[in-house]
C-alpha cells in the first residue's frame, strides 16, 4: 500500500502543473467536442419536431462544398445550397412506426459555432406530419449521415418533450447512438429509461476503440513492458500470472483515472479544457509511455504512469457529451456508458495481444523488438502531436488504421501470436531463453 500511495504522489506531482493550467485556461463546457452528426427530437402528445446537426467538415466533404472563409461566408454558403442539405438530410434521417415513414418537412438552414476556434455545425430544422393524431408509445428513428462516406463515423439521437399521453414521463430525456451498424433505433417512449441510455452509451464506448487509435496505441505502449520486470534492465517475468498481475494493474489504474475526471468534468466541478488541447495531450501520452519503455521513470510501476495520462483520457472522454443540451444526470449516464465501453474495448485488446506477448518474452527477438516498437509509437505519437497542435493532416491515421483498425487488428493479433509461437520455440530449441526474473511490481 505504501508503494501504491507513492506512486501516486509522485503521479499527481508530475501532473498538478499541467492540470492547474488546463483548468485555469479552459472554457466552460462548450458546444460540440468532436463531429458526430447529433439529431434533436421533441416529441409532443401530437407531435415531433427537431433539427439536425452536421460538421462543417463532414458537409464540406461528403457534398463537396467550399465552406472557407468567416462563419458569415460560411452561413451564407450553407444557406446558397440548402436544398442539397435538405435534401442529404432527408435521405439519412427517417422517423415513424416502424412499418410506415412518417413524411419529414427540412426548413431553415443556420451555421452554428458557440464560440471562435470551435468546431461548426451546419443546422437544419425539421417537422414531422404524423397524420393529426397522436404520437404512439412506440417510435422508429433511423439516422446514418456520413456512415458511408466517412470511416468510424457514429452519431447521436436525442429525445427529449414534456409528454401528457398515456404512460410518458414528462420532460424524460433519451439518449440514443447509432453506429455503421446499428442505424435503426425503436424508440419506447413510455418505457425506455436511463438503463438503455446506459447500454447505448456502452455501444458506442466499444465502437470508439474500434474507430479511436489513440486509446489502442496506449494501451499497447503500456502492454509492451508487462510481461517484463525492470531488475537492471528489463528481464522476463516470472510466470503468467504475474504477467497477467501487471497487466490488470495498468488497466484498472487506467479505469480509475478515466472515472475521476470525466466525473468531475461531467458534474461541472472540473472545466473540460478544449478539444485540441486534451487531444494533444493523449498524443503526447502514447509517446510518454513508450519512451519510459526505454528509459524507466516508473520501473516497474507502470500503472502510476497510466493512471497519470488516464486523467487526461478522462477529459477526452467527458467532451464527448458535454455540449449536448440534456440533464447532468443524463450526461454522467451516458459517460459513464461510454467510459464501460471502452474499457470493455481495451480489455479485448489486451487479451488479444497478450498471449503472443508472453510468448516472445524470453526469446532474444524480444528486446529489439520491444525497442523498435516504443520508438515506432513514440514517433508516431509525436506525428499526431504536431497534427492536433497545428490542426494539420500528416496521414498519421491511414498509417494506424492500416494495422490496428477493425478487422484489420484481429488479423494482426493472430499473426503476431503465431509468429511469438514460433520464435519461443526456436529459442528453446536452441536453448536461447533468456533466464526469468521474480517480479517486484
Amino acid at each position: 500500500m505504501r508503494e501504491v500511495l507513492r506512486g501516486l504522489a509522485r503521479a499527481w506531482a508530475m501532473l498538478a502543473v499541467a492540470l492547474a493550467a488546463v483548468v485555469v485556461a479552459a472554457p466552460d463546457a462548450s458546444a460540440h467536442e468532436t463531429e458526430q452528426p447529433y439529431v434533436y427530437a421533441f416529441i409532443g402528445e401530437d407531435s415531433i419536431d427537431g433539427r439536425v446537426e452536421f460538421a462543417i467538415g463532414d458537409v464540406a466533404e461528403v457534398l463537396g462544398l467550399d465552406l472557407s472563409g468567416d462563419d458569415i461566408e460560411i452561413e451564407a454558403a450553407l444557406r446558397a445550397n440548402a436544398d442539397a442539405l435538405r435534401s442529404y438530410a432527408s435521405a439519412h434521417l427517417d422517423i415513424g412506426t416502424g412499418d410506415t415513414d412518417w413524411p419529414l418537412t427540412f426548413g431553415r438552414v443556420d451555421l452554428f459555432r458557440e464560440a471562435p476556434g470551435k468546431l461548426a455545425f451546419a443546422v437544419v430544422q425539421y417537422d414531422a406530419d404524423i397524420g393529426g393524431g397522436v404520437v404512439p408509445a412506440e417510435v422508429a428513428i433511423a439516422f446514418d449521415p456520413f456512415f458511408d462516406e466517412i470511416s468510424g463515423r457514429d452519431g447521436l439521437l436525442l429525445v427529449t418533450g414534456g409528454f401528457t399521453a398515456g404512460d410518458y414521463d414528462r420532460d424524460k430525456e433519451l439518449l440514443v447512438t447509432y453506429t455503421g451498424s446499428n442505424r435503426d433505433q425503436v424508440i419506447d417512449l413510455g418505457e425506455r429509461g436511463q438503463w438503455d441510455n446506459f447500454a447505448s452509451s456502452i455501444t458506442l464506448g466499444v465502437d470508439h476503440i474500434k474507430t479511436g487509435p489513440d486509446h489502442i496505441l496506449f494501451v499497447l505502449a503500456l502492454l509492451l513492458p508487462s510481461v517484463l520486470v525492470f531488475a537492471a534492465g528489463w528481464k522476463p517475468v516470472d510466470g503468467f500470472g504475474s504477467a497477467l498481475w501487471r497487466v490488470l494493474k495498468i488497466a484498472t489504474f487506467f479505469t480509475i483515472a478515466h472515472s475521476i475526471t470525466f466525473t468531475l468534468a461531467g458534474m461541472g466541478w472540473l472545466p473540460t479544457p478544449p478539444s485540441k488541447v486534451v487531444e494533444t495531450i493523449i498524443a503526447a501520452s502514447i509517446a510518454a509511455a513508450a519512451l519510459h519503455n526505454l528509459k524507466p521513470i516508473f520501473p516497474n510501476r507502470e500503472w502510476s504512469l497510466s493512471f497519470a495520462f488516464g486523467l487526461f483520457h478522462g477529459m477526452g472522454f467527458a467532451s464527448l457529451v458535454s455540449d449536448l443540451d440534456v440533464s447532468r444526470s443524463s450526461q454522467l449516464i451516458s459517460l459513464l456508458g461510454r467510459n464501460v465501453g471502452i474499457e470493455i474495448g481495451q480489455v479485448v485488446v489486451i487479451l488479444l495481444l497478450f498471449p503472443g506477448l508472453f510468448l516472445l518474452r524470453r526469446t532474444p527477438a524480444y528486446p529489439p523488438f520491444l525497442a523498435i516498437a516504443s520508438v515506432a509509437l513514440a514517433a508516431l505519437a509525436t506525428l499526431w502531436s504536431i497534427e492536433r497542435i497545428f490542426e494539420t493532416d500528416l496521414g498519421t491515421d491511414g498509417i494506424v488504421d492500416g494495422f490496428a483498425s477493425v478487422p484489420v487488428g484481429y488479423w494482426v493479433a493472430v499473426g503476431f501470436t503465431a509468429v511469438a509461437g514460433v520464435a519461443y520455440l526456436a529459442a528453446q530449441r536452441s536453448d536461447q531463453l533468456a533466464d526469468v526474473a521474480r517480479s517486484r511490481g
